[in-house]
């Protein structure tokens, strides 16, 4: 089985679905039953970042409400 660290990746490119807003994925840390994804606009270096609690669905780790830049 994957883990989130080979699904998801510091660096990667994503895109809010509905929408054009792309966003870097800065970081990726545990919290005490989850995996969190620091993203941060990448147009704006002044916005506030956002914070995604990664979702594990059979054995594929997503950032829901998101999809992969490469995917589109």
């Amino acid at each position: 089985m994957p883990t989130v660290e080979q699904n998801i990746r510091v660096g990667q490119i994503w895109v809010k679905v509905g929408t054009e807003e792309t966003y870097l994925v800065t970081k990726l840390y545990t919290e005490v039953l989850s995996t969190v994804a620091m993203l941060r606009p990448t147009d704006a270096a002044t916005e506030s970042m956002i914070r995604v609690r990664i979702e594990k669905r059979d054995g594929q780790a997503f950032l829901p409400g998101f999809s992969m830049a490469q995917e589109r």
